[in-house]
């Protein structure tokens, strides 16, 4: 789309920039310097233009960081959804969160804000396997407990937070198949 310059007399001059390079750049300051770091004026040096431009596009930080989640949480669903089975889900959820560890602590945040089709949507992967595992009247709570096991595990991995030694992969292989285990085998057969 471009905008109308009054020094040319109306006519329209190129946009320097669009949504997606907007957000792509916000993605990689997020990753770079964090949240804190993730300024209208970032990301306007990222892409070339002057800070005041952005808002022809995004209507301010909170709107960006917003279509930084958005932009993330797609990312991860299309990831996990490749996953047929509980461990390839959660294996491609650990290794999203060790490429993307700043997005995929805003994605889990409480504060963040998307919208809720999107969530539904990105739940869908999860459930599924967990129908799987544990049958339709349990799907819900046994997508819960395996996203939460996993969420906290990546947590303390990504914060060092196991400091006793030992193979994290063992740790994680481990605690993925015993969960799994739980949870297939406390699922109730189906009567006829």
């Amino acid at each position: 789309m471009a905008t109308v310059n009054s020094y040319t007399g109306g006519m329209p001059t190129p946009d320097r920039t669009s949504l997606q390079q907007i957000v792509d750049a916000a993605r990689d300051i997020l990753e770079r310097d964090g949240l804190v770091g993730l300024t209208m004026q970032s990301v306007a040096d990222a892409v070339g233009v002057r800070a005041p431009s952005l808002y022809k596009r995004v209507n301010g930080r909170d709107e960006l960081v917003r279509l930084v989640a958005e932009a993330t949480l797609l990312e991860l669903t299309r990831r996990v959804d490749e996953g047929r089975t509980a461990p390839d889900l959660a294996n491609a959820l650990r290794a999203f969160a060790h490429e993307r560890p700043a997005a995929y602590h805003l994605v889990f945040s409480p504060d963040t804000r998307v919208s809720q089709e999107l969530v539904e949507a990105s739940s869908a992967p999860i459930l599924r396997v967990a129908h799987e595992l544990a049958g339709p009247d349990d799907a819900l709570e046994a997508a819960r407990t395996l996203t939460a096991w996993a969420n906290g595990f990546i947590g303390m991995e990504l914060a060092g937070g196991f400091n006793l030694g030992g193979d994290l992969e063992r740790a994680w292989d481990y605690g993925l198949a015993r969960l799994v285990d739980a949870i297939r085998n406390t699922a109730v057969a189906p009567t006829e």
